[in-house]
C-alpha cells in the first residue's frame, strides 16, 4: 500500500540447531505479512575469533542464521547488545559481512562509534523508516570508540541510598541515571535521523534480565529523552521476560519484548556453575530442565510481537501479538479462545502495574492494545 509500511517488530533472536530457518515455521507466515521486519540478534554469527575473557554465557552461531532471519522478513537487525564482543573484531565483523551478505541491515554496531551510532534507514512504499539501536549492558569494552569497533553503548550509572542511616545492613533504594554523553550523542542521533525520515523507532538493549516488572531509572529516563527528541517508537530488549508497557506523550514505550527465537540447552555443569547459581536468583522458580531446547525461568515462555502501521503521519494500529514459547524453543502466536492468551494479558497488565507505568493493556480480538490510563 503506497504511503504505508506494514511493520513488524521482535526480541531476541539466537537460533541454536542445525536447521536454524526451523525455528520460525509456526511464525513465517505472520511474519512476511510485513513489509519490513525488526529483531535483536544475540549471537555472532562466526566460525572464527577467540573469546573475550569478560564474555559470560556465549556461543558461536550458524552464518546461516543471517539468511534465516531475512527468510522470515526480519530484514532489519540490532546487533547492539551484550555479545556482539563476545568473539573480538573478528567475530563481530563475520557478523556484520553475513547479515550484508544475506541481504539484511545491520544496526547499533560497526567498526567506530560513528559508523555504530548511525541509524538504519529504509524506505518502503514512499516512507523512510530511521532505526536507532543502543546498548546499556556493556561488558567492558564492548563499546565502539573512534578506532575501536563495537557497539553504541548507552551506558548508565547505579547509586546506593541507606534507606535507615541508624541500621547498618539493610536494604538500599536503588537509583539508576544515564551517562550524559552517551545521552546526548543519542539525542542528536535521533535528531539527525529525524531530518531523513519519517518514522524514527528506538531499539534500547537494556533492563535487568529475569526479574519480573522491575524497570530501572535510567531505562524510562532515556526512553523518555529519546521521544522528545523526536523518537516515534521505542523496543526494549535484553530482559528474556516481558517488562510493562507504557505510553508517554502519545508515544508507546515496550519495555522488554523479551525471549523470540533462543535456544538454550543446559547441562548439569553449567547447571552447578557459580555464574548460574547466581543468575537464578534473580528469579527462583527457574529449574532447569536438560531435556528442552529452551531453558529460561516460566516468565519466558511469553512472548509478543509488535505490529504497527507506519506512515508519513506517524505510527498507528500499533497492536501486540501474544506468543508462547514452549520446551522446543519454538514460537507460536496464541489466539484469544486460548487460555495463554488470557495468561499473557493479564501477566503484562501486573507487571506494568507493579512498575507504575499507568497504561491499560486491552484485549482487542486476537491482539492486545496499550492505552493510556486516565
Amino acid at each position: 500500500m503506497t504511503g504505508v509500511i506494514e511493520f513488524v517488530a521482535v526480541g531476541d533472536v539466537a537460533p541454536d540447531r542445525e536447521t536454524p530457518a526451523t525455528i520460525f515455521d509456526r511464525v513465517r507466515a505472520r511474519l512476511q505479512r510485513a513489509d519490513l521486519g525488526f529483531c535483536q540478534l544475540e549471537v555472532n554469527l562466526t566460525t572464527r575469533g577467540v573469546r573475550l575473557p569478560q564474555a559470560r554465557h556465549t556461543m558461536r552461531g550458524d552464518p546461516a542464521i543471517a539468511d534465516a532471519l531475512v527468510d522470515a522478513g526480519l530484514e532489519v537487525v540490532s546487533f547492539a547488545g551484550n555479545h556482539c564482543m563476545d568473539w573480538g573484531t573478528d567475530g563481530l565483523a563475520d557478523t556484520l559481512m553475513h547479515l550484508e551478505r544475506a541481504g539484511a541491515v545491520q544496526v547499533g554496531t560497526g567498526p567506530s562509534i560513528a559508523q555504530a551510532r548511525s541509524p538504519a534507514i529504509v524506505e518502503r512504499n514512499g516512507v523512510r523508516v530511521a532505526i536507532v539501536a543502543v546498548n546499556s549492558i556493556l561488558p567492558m569494552n564492548y563499546w565502539a570508540e573512534d578506532n575501536r569497533a563495537g557497539c553504541a553503548p548507552m551506558r548508565a550509572f547505579t547509586v546506593y541510598e541507606q534507606v535507615e542511616h541508624d541500621q547498618p545492613g539493610t536494604p538500599a533504594r536503588i537509583h539508576t541515571y544515564s551517562h550524559r554523553p552517551d545521552l546526548d550523542a543519542l539525542l542528536q542521533s535521533i535528531r539527525d535521523a529525524r531530518r531523513q525520515a519519517d518514522i524514527v523507532i528506538l531499539s534500547h538493549h537494556a533492563g535487568i534480565h529475569f526479574t519480573p516488572a522491575i524497570v530501572p531509572d535510567y531505562q524510562r529516563e532515556v526512553a523518555h529523552a529519546a521521544i522528545d527528541a523526536g523518537a516515534d517508537l521505542v523496543l526494549g530488549h535484553h530482559a528474556h521476560i516481558l517488562k510493562g508497557i507504557e505510553v508517554y506523550k502519545g508515544k508507546v514505550i515496550a519495555h522488554s519484548l523479551a525471549n523470540f527465537a533462543i535456544d538454550l540447552r543446559m547441562d548439569e555443569a553449567h547447571a552447578q556453575s557459580k555464574g548460574f547459581r547466581e543468575i537464578q536468583k534473580l528469579n527462583p522458580d527457574w529449574v532447569p530442565d536438560f531435556g528442552s531446547r529452551y531453558n529460561f525461568p516460566p516468565d519466558s515462555a511469553m512472548s509478543m510481537m509488535v505490529e504497527a502501521r507506519l506512515s508519513k503521519q506517524g505510527v498507528s494500529d500499533l497492536r501486540f501479538v501474544p506468543v508462547w514459547i514452549d520446551r522446543d524453543a519454538d514460537p507460536k502466536i496464541v489466539a484469544a479462545g486460548d487460555d495463554r492468551f488470557g495468561r499473557i494479558h493479564g501477566y503484562l497488565q501486573a507487571i506494568t502495574d507493579e512498575a507504575e507505568l499507568g497504561s491499560r493493556i486491552v484485549a482487542d480480538g486476537d491482539v492486545l492494545r496499550v492505552e493510556a490510563a486516565g
